[in-house]
């Protein structure tokens, strides 16, 4: 009765084992692709060329909330000195001067980790606009 109890679980484990690797047409890599039958055009969303269009030019969330002449300081910043996230992600990037010099935050958090260690945080900047 044994032998039969364990043979069973080993079946049933390899099953799952099938069933959450993915073992399938796609190999495991996500869903199959399918391909339309010859001479069928894929189709897409009519409105396609305005989604790429609007992806071309979107710009995070919440550099949209500056001011012009900000949104233009920070979208050359681009990223968070403290956390390193992209500016506007997190919602309206907040201005701040440090040292005598404007920086943007991803978020109020970040704010008194700039203040204890400006030099720090500052270098990331400064290292970040030699690329």
């Amino acid at each position: 009765m044994r032998c039969v109890l364990c043979s069973s679980l080993v079946v049933i484990g390899l099953a799952f084992a099938v069933v959450v690797a993915g073992c399938g047409p796609s190999g495991g890599k996500g869903p199959a692709k399918t391909t339309p039958p010859s001479g069928v055009a894929p189709q897409k969303p009519a409105d396609a060329p305005k989604q790429a269009e609007a992806g071309a030019k979107a710009l995070p969330e919440g550099l949209a909330e500056l001011s012009e002449a900000d949104r233009a300081l920070a979208e050359k910043q681009k990223v968070c000195p403290v956390s390193g996230g992209l500016l506007g992600s997190m919602g309206k990037p907040v201005k701040i001067t440090v040292k005598d010099k404007t920086v943007f935050l991803c978020c109020d958090g970040c704010e008194s980790e700039i203040k204890k260690n400006p030099d720090k945080y500052l270098a990331k900047l400064d290292a970040s606009g030699k690329k």
